[in-house]
């Protein structure tokens, strides 16, 4: 087996003082004084909120070292990410609420990232190492007033590592394992990761430099006898100054290489093909506080370069430039405002240059009551180059009950969305069709949320979702298989449930659980499960070893085989995780995982392949 080893990427951020709760025990994840920030760009008490949002902290991370970023997300309740279960370089179809890649947005420290080029404009997930996230908060549903275009279903919103004590600091993360189907157990060792984060911060000035690098081999994208190697390198740099006791700055660099193996898509088999993706993204970003306010201003230019050598080789070069000013203030501890300008402009170049651009103002209220009520509200005016204007607006409210220790909290939400076409789509090699027409969106939801102190939590949401003019791809000659982007005829709808459970069943062992129901009067998309669970059972022994079992049921799915052109049904599936992690010393942790413990044999995308048992072992070690 080759060996590599791991680039330390120097890298440079202004840390900016971000109110995020970082040190809440994760394994109790919904809390009294639990702090969110997505669902209205202010820190709210979570009971204050008419959301629920999922936050996913950094001990949580910790006790999942050695899986991504999309199979940690893939346990949050109305997340399907499809390839998940696949090989490493598989593409990911991340499904949530009934929408695709193209309805969930991605934000990074405060800037919206995608990629214009590709075909649903979405961002690329496998580009995300855990070891470099601090937090992740999950907004689900219609966010377009906050966040803009894309953000029908929901906003990932990651929050990286950046230096928050005194002086030198260094983390290093390395793990090691196999990575094999359910049919070759044979234990060798195919995938190394390792990550460095080295952080320093001396007064005002403060400093993060981080580089890592997975490599993965062991598994053929499709089913074959051939292995296809995944190899990603991915390093930022920040640093952080602090004007005055109202003014700061940061700046930031990140620098991302994904190179992977694929097989051929048509016919699915076993073939020489590559694909390499590069992105760089520079950021700047300042916020000046003021009496009962603040000013901020994000900004960032990203470029993202891939290349396809295959029998159709292909070469994509985009860029993006993103602007985000707004002013926030709060009226007398109870009236919360922000208004801003988000401007957007997308640069592609397939067979020539093609651009598109948005500016769109936006203003955001929330009210919290004394007596339990709280509303939080929005208007956004969406400028697009190519389709004019179009308004958006949300209203969220919600009523609290204060029971005890805990709360009763019933919320609401209607809110719509506009999503134009992105620029592959309209201009693309593949089905371009300038004549597509925005989709409009527009969701519903009704809940509840019950906390007992900090000994049971439990929400429950239903959503009711409508699509006008959704975006397909469809066959328009069944002879030649041509196919082309067209608006549907037919408006979508789409409900269901979202239910989540959290709760201290004795001292030290929680269990979390969650459960989706997702429906379509027209049949759900390919791929996407009417039904999924998601069960973790997490007992910490003496503060020192924290042991995990989790489980995860995902129902029957419809998908097409390309061999026979005809849909077919794939059967449910449930996969047992492990994970175990102890810490040998104050800066000296060790961890443990294992995957499908049972070797269970199922299919995630038909004549793919799907991993089997799989073991991890790695070490921390903080400096």
């Amino acid at each position: 087996m080759k060996n590599y080893f791991l680039w330390p990427a120097v890298t440079v951020l202004l840390c900016a003082k971000v109110g995020a709760q970082q040190e809440q025990d994760s394994t109790r994840t919904l809390q009294l004084n639990e702090v969110v920030v997505s669902d209205t760009r202010f820190e709210l008490k979570r009971e204050n909120s008419g959301k629920t949002v999922i936050t996913i902290s950094q001990k949580e991370l910790e006790q999942n070292q050695g899986r991504s970023v999309v199979e940690i997300i893939n346990t949050k309740s109305g997340i399907e990410i499809n390839g998940t279960r696949s090989y490493a370089g598989q593409n990911l179809s991340t499904y949530v609420r009934g929408g695709n890649n193209r309805q969930v947005l991605v934000v990074i420290d405060g800037i919206q990232v995608s990629d214009p080029s590709s075909t649903s404009a979405e961002y690329d997930l496998r580009l995300l190492n855990a070891a470099q996230i601090e937090s992740i908060e999950i907004l689900k549903g219609a966010a377009s007033t906050l966040y803009g275009n894309s953000a029908a279903t929901a906003v990932i919103n990651i929050i990286t590592k950046k230096a928050n004590k005194e002086g030198l600091a260094l983390d290093v993360i390395s793990s090691f394992g196999t990575n094999q189907t359910e049919a070759d157990q044979n234990y060798n060792i195919s995938d190394i990761s390792n990550t460095v984060n080295l952080t320093a911060k001396d007064g005002n000035i403060s400093v993060l430099a981080s580089g890592g690098h997975q490599f993965t081999d062991g598994l053929s994208a499709a089913i074959g006898t051939e292995s296809d190697l995944y190899s990603r390198i991915d390093g930022n740099f920040k640093v952080g100054y602090q004007f005055t006791d109202r003014f700061n700055v940061k700046a930031s660099a990140f620098y991302n290489k994904l190179n992977s193996d694929y097989d051929n898509g048509f016919p699915i088999e076993d073939a020489d093909f590559n694909f390499t993706s590069e992105q760089s993204r520079f950021g700047l970003s300042s916020v000046y506080t003021y009496e009962n306010g603040s000013i901020a201003i994000n900004t960032a230019f990203n470029q993202i370069t891939r290349a396809f050598e295959s029998s159709f080789p292909a070469t994509y070069d985009s860029q993006s430039y993103i602007l985000d000013v707004f002013n926030k203030y709060t009226f007398t501890n109870k009236i919360h405002t922000i208004i801003g300008v988000n401007y957007i402009d997308s640069k592609t170049l397939f067979f020539e240059q093609y651009n598109s651009n948005t500016v769109d103002p936006y203003l955001n209220a929330v009210y919290v009551g004394e007596q339990g009520i709280n509303i939080n509200a929005g208007v956004r005016l969406n400028n697009h180059s190519e389709y004019g204007s179009n308004f958006i607006y949300n209203i969220n409210p919600s009523y609290r009950i204060s029971i005890n220790d805990g709360y009763l909290k019933f919320m609401g939400s209607y809110a719509t969305s506009y999503i134009a076409p992105n620029l592959s789509q309209l201009y693309g090699p593949f089905g371009a069709n300038s004549d597509l027409e925005p989709e409009e969106d527009t969701t519903l939801e009704g809940g509840l949320e019950f906390k007992v102190s900090d000994a049971l939590t439990f929400n429950a949401i239903y959503f009711n979702r409508k699509e006008d003019d959704r975006i397909e791809y469809v066959t328009i000659d069944p002879n030649t298989f041509e196919s082309q982007y067209r608006n549907s005829a037919e408006t979508a709808y789409f409900n269901g449930v979202e239910v989540g459970l959290n709760s201290e069943i004795a001292k030290e062992l929680i269990f979390s659980a969650n459960y989706t129901y997702t429906n379509s009067k027209e049949g759900l998309a390919l791929r996407v499960p009417k039904n999924k669970i998601n069960a973790t059972l997490g007992y910490d022994i003496k503060e020192k070893t924290f042991v995990g079992l989790s489980y995860q049921y995902v129902s029957d799915r419809t998908d097409t085989d390309f061999a026979t052109f005809s849909d077919v049904t794939l059967d449910n599936f449930s996969l047992f995780n492990l994970q175990l992690k102890h810490n040998f010393y104050n800066n000296l942790s060790g961890f443990l995982s294992v995957d499908n413990i049972l070797n269970e044999k199922y299919t995630e995308l038909v004549s793919y392949t799907t991993k089997g048992r799989n073991v991890r072992l790695g070490f921390r070690l903080n400096l």
